[in-house]
């Protein structure tokens, strides 16, 4: 065991596509020492494992699989110039941003200029749900089964149901046929699938699995293995049981943010993030956050954005660490769970992609938004995609031009 202090310019923790594209992007900019550190054993995120296409649209402009778009942020990064250290762990953040970091090289302190979070989300597991039951096997989240099929070449089992209803629950789907277990129902508590109704109708067909909507898992069954799950539709309250040997949790999103919260970092309510700012700063001077940390969770090109969007703030900062300018906070209103960013500066420019990111937790064909400080509307449009549950709902920066720094906090209304 070996204790070295480093001293690069930047750090950018998570080697996914948030943050590959971060350090990539800061060292086309000129940032001369950038270094990613990823805890697993190989860069690239959850599309390493995510062998289907759909990957690379927004960002590279082209339609990859997973593993192929994973591969091309490793290389765009390492030939930029980045230092990529994977299998290695920031355990703790001190006041003064130094890191502390466990890898194949032994313990080693880290002090950067600056510091980038990009540590992304994950699926809640079975335990945080509180699904009562037994405790058998064939139990995983969507994570867990791409990572048994297409790194471990496994079968997860024979007949599935797939808890949830988003985008990733038909990513779940599409595993699941590949390793030739069948998926035989799909389940949601909205009243409306929480996928885009296209994509919902074409796997319904095409992948031939049904979805109950209305409905939530009462309990799982099996002993050393799982044999049921016991449903209930909550409108009829009726009661069945489905067999089957393997049970998917997909969605209910929640940010890694345990190293953030371990820095004192501020963190937004109802979406437990890391509060941001429209160029991605945190509370702390220095630290910045990005992709599915600070919007539980949105595509892996749209993280990735974030990584381009933040290399620019990140530059201007190691340029001039000014104090932070005069600020409102921005408040998530019903029926919205939070919004991103939540906090905007004097200074600041608009978000990335001129959006303010939300989450609903009811489905609006046409929502009218509102924004809305000290008692009076500084903007409101009615717009013409749906808030809807399961996916990110986005604003337009523009319902926000009337913003007064000195008139006090906003909130955001959707009806």
């Amino acid at each position: 065991m070996s204790e070295l202090t480093l001293t690069p310019d930047v750090v950018v923790v998570g080697g996914g596509p948030a943050g590959l594209t971060a350090a990539t992007e800061l060292r086309r900019q000129g940032v001369a020492d950038v270094l990613v550190i990823e805890r697993e054993s190989a860069a690239g995120g959850i599309p390493r494992h995510s062998d289907h296409t759909g990957y690379g649209i927004r960002d590279l402009h082209r339609v990859m699989p997973g593993p192929a778009y994973a591969q091309r942020l490793v290389s765009l990064a390492n030939v930029a110039g980045a230092s990529i250290w994977t299998q290695s762990m920031v355990t703790g953040i001190d006041d003064d941003l130094t890191l502390s970091v466990t890898s194949p090289r032994g313990i080693q302190q880290i002090r950067p200029r600056a510091l980038v979070l990009a540590t992304g989300a994950r699926e809640r597991p079975r335990t945080a749900r509180m699904i009562p039951g037994s405790r058998p096997q064939g139990v995983y989240t969507t994570g867990q089964l791409q990572n048994l099929v297409h790194l471990h070449h496994q079968r997860p089992g024979s007949r599935a149901v797939i808890v949830g209803a988003e985008l990733v629950s038909w990513s779940s789907v599409l595993t699941l046929r590949e390793a030739g277990c069948t998926p035989v129902l799909m389940t949601s508590t909205h009243d409306k699938a929480e996928a885009y109704s296209s994509l919902s109708l074409a796997g319904r067909i095409a992948l031939r699995t049904p979805v109950a909507t209305h409905t939530r898992v009462l309990a799982i069954e099996g002993k050393d293995r799982v044999t049921a799950v016991i449903l209930e539709d909550t409108q009829t309250r009726r009661v069945r049981r489905i067999e089957c040997d393997t049970v998917v949790l997909t969605a209910e999103w929640v940010p890694d943010n345990e190293l953030a919260r371990s820095a004192g970092i501020e963190i937004a309510p109802g979406s437990l993030s890391p509060r941001v700012d429209a160029s991605l700063r945190t509370s702390h001077s220095g630290v910045f956050a990005i992709g599915n940390l600070v919007h539980p969770v949105d595509t892996a090109d749209v993280a990735a954005l974030d990584g381009r969007h933040v290399a620019l703030a990140v530059r201007r900062w190691l340029n001039d660490a000014s104090p932070f300018a005069p600020s409102v906070t921005i408040h998530a209103g019903q029926p919205l769970r939070w919004i991103s960013p939540s906090t905007l500066r004097l200074d600041d420019e608009a978000p990335a992609r001129g959006k303010i990111l939300a989450w609903t937790d009811e489905y609006i064909g046409a929502p009218v938004v509102e924004v809305r400080q000290g008692g009076r509307i500084i903007g409101r449009r009615r717009l013409p995609w749906p808030a809807a549950p399961g996916r990110v709902f986005r604003i337009p920066f523009a319902l926000f031009k009337n913003l007064d720094y000195a008139a006090g906090d906003v909130s955001v209304t959707v009806r």
